[in-house]
């Protein structure tokens, strides 16, 4: 059935209806973010596996049998946290190969690809009988991940009319939560099946991989992608069919004109240092470090270990994860909801004040109840279970979503692939530093780590409140005209790059 998308107050809007072949399309791309969750979720459930840490990380497992056990501190090891970083550090070089091969190749290319380097990865990684081939699985499965995570939001904003823009794109963010809930449910049932349980667990992503790579080849490239290498009909075509409307003229035009200007840039990323690119690419970036100095992801790589450190047994504490996960998945759909209703900035600022308390608490709690060695009372663990839950609740409808929407529909054409790859990966970089540190940082802060986040929290909130501006409604390629130039901050440097314009042309 396909629904009408009309203007909705925030100015001219293209004609276009929400069609099922462009729901297909969105649900077959957004499976990229699923096998990226599930890779979030199932490794910290599988370094909490003993036969995984017997046959790869023997020290840590010794550590972990010891009678008075530190609370803070048993699984504290480089390896092991390298294990799970490698993926990350990985994918922050690939998505630079992958911005090159979505401006020459297309978006649909870009995700097939993905899909081969996650099929790669996941036979290495389930099948290793030693260290290293278990990390250079991982260092695939990143291949995997950078590719994908460059070309499915691209793909997401390109594809949906302007009005529902925003929540088709956080599709991606609910497959992430759902790819996360999953690899917690593997992790719950796999944890008791020796001694090969983890090999089941790490080989499950191999399943959204094939849905991945056999759905690229029946759904659409997106008509921007088409128009700026040349295939003009073609685009026109595409953009009829997913619009559902014969009257595609002036979005069309639209994307022609957007091609002409981002045919004139030869190196997108020299593009980038000048000061029009400047707004977007400084909030991209910031986006992407304050996402995960939030904590989100220490929280959600190391839920399982999280929940043992405060006294829940094993399995008790992956049940735990799985109901965070559920949570998670259920919260992204508040802001599948809300975002293209209340705006961006809505989100941001209330979760801010949201996930701030729920840090906070949980903090003060381990602070005075949780000792170096022993157990929080059932009370307290609860309590603390409790504001997990309600901190992952706030960042899944704001901070998760948004850091992944806002950069891929604020950068024009001419350097939106590489604006958007300079946002991956650094988020790819941040996530690579918490998890490569948090273990560490858990042993040595103890409890401080949630007052560390904290932190952080309250310098996001204000970045929001005074610097993110609101791109609800906004067509893609008007965001310049309508977001950046009439924003009290950003607008200094729409200005200075106009002047330097101006000078060229009296110069030529």
């Amino acid at each position: 059935m396909a629904v009408v998308v009309s203007a909705n107050g925030n100015g001219p809007a293209f004609e276009a209806k929400m069609t099922v072949y462009v729901f297909v399309c969105v649900l077959i791309a957004a499976v990229g973010g699923l096998i990226f969750g599930y890779d979030i979720g199932i490794s910290g459930g599988v370094t909490a596996m003993d036969d995984f840490l017997k046959k790869f990380f023997p020290t840590v497992w010794e550590r972990k049998q010891h009678a008075h056990e530190n609370n803070y501190c048993k699984y504290d090891n480089q390896h092991l946290q390298l294990f799970t970083s490698s993926l990350y550090l990985a994918a922050l070089v690939a998505s630079f190969l992958a911005s090159a091969v979505c401006s020459k190749l297309g978006r649909k290319p870009t995700m097939q690809f993905a899909s081969v380097f996650f099929l790669i990865g996941v036979g290495l990684a389930a099948g290793a009988d030693n260290i290293v081939m278990l990390i250079i699985g991982r260092i695939l499965l990143g291949f995997g991940v950078g590719f994908g995570n460059q070309a499915v939001p691209l793909f997401l904003s390109e594809i949906a009319p302007a009005q529902l823009r925003g929540g088709l794109n956080i599709v991606f963010q609910l497959m992430v939560t759902i790819g996360i809930l999953i690899a917690n449910l593997v992790n719950y049932f796999t944890a008791t099946v020796h001694p090969n349980g983890w090999r089941f667990a790490l080989g499950g992503a191999a399943i959204p991989a094939v849905i991945l790579l056999l759905g690229s080849l029946i759904i659409c490239e997106t008509p921007t992608s088409l128009i700026e290498r040349n295939k003009n009909e073609e685009g026109r075509e595409t953009l009829r069919k997913i619009r559902g409307v014969e009257d595609i003229n002036e979005e069309y035009e639209s994307i022609v004109h957007a091609c002409e200007i981002a045919s004139q840039v030869k190196d997108p990323y020299r593009k980038l240092l000048k000061p029009a690119s400047r707004p977007p690419l400084i909030i991209g970036m910031l986006l992407q470090l304050f996402q995960q100095f939030s904590g989100i992801n220490a929280i959600m790589f190391y839920a399982p270990v999280l929940f043992q450190t405060v006294g829940f047994g094993s399995n008790a504490a992956l049940l735990s994860a799985v109901i965070t996960g559920s949570i998670n998945v259920l919260s992204t759909f508040v802001g599948i909801y809300l975002v293209d209703r209340t705006g961006r900035r809505f989100l941001l600022l209330q979760s801010s004040v949201h996930m701030l308390i729920s840090q906070l608490i949980i903090g003060i709690i381990l602070a005075k109840d949780l000792g170096i060695t022993g157990t929080l009372g059932k009370a307290q663990a609860m309590v603390v279970v409790v504001f997990v839950c309600a901190y992952v609740m706030g960042f899944a409808w704001s901070w998760g979503p948004l850091g992944w929407l806002i950069p891929s529909e604020t950068f024009p054409l001419e350097t939106r692939s590489a604006g958007f790859a300079v946002a991956v990966s650094c988020n790819m970089l941040f996530t690579f530093v918490i998890a490569q540190a948090f273990l560490s940082m858990l042993c040595g802060m103890r409890s401080g780590i949630f007052f560390f986040f904290s932190a952080w929290i309250i310098v996001m909130g204000l970045f929001a409140l005074f610097f993110i501006p609101e791109t609800k409604g906004v067509a893609i390629d008007d965001v310049r005209e309508r977001v950046w130039k009439p924003h009290w901050f950003w607008k200094r440097y729409m200005l200075a790059e106009d002047d330097h314009q101006d000078v060229e042309k009296r110069t030529e």
